[in-house]
């Protein structure tokens, strides 16, 4: 279930706001799966603190990690409608892409598939 929808948007602004308070630095993030993505396996957690200087790329192979995928396919992450440069840094998606709650979204899919 998407965590939009789980969580009110007050409950949400409230624990954005808490993280970057503690977390200054840092990026929360909430990764999850495409709804036509059923041939990738889900991630065991959605919400991630990551440094704002981590890449895109990095990021990615923590992403890799978490859902056990072999290194042979292929993972797309996006933000918005947008697939991010692998030489991103999460800082600058934060302040291009955040949401009104304080998250930055990300959805991943095992194709390339725009919109």
């Amino acid at each position: 279930m998407d965590f939009r929808v789980r969580y009110s948007l007050e409950q949400r602004i409230q624990e954005s706001s808490r993280i970057k308070v503690k977390f200054p630095g840092r990026v929360p993030c909430i990764v999850q799966k495409a709804n036509n993505a059923k041939t990738l396996p889900s991630i065991d957690k959605e919400k991630f603190l990551v440094p704002g200087d981590l890449t895109v790329g990095q990021f990615i192979f923590v992403i890799r990690k978490r859902i056990a995928l072999d290194s042979d396919k292929a993972l797309f992450l996006f933000v918005g409608n947008t697939l991010p440069t692998t030489g991103s840094l999460m800082r600058e998606l934060n302040h291009s892409h955040q949401e009104p709650d304080g998250f930055l979204y990300f959805t991943y899919c095992g194709e390339s598939t725009f919109g």
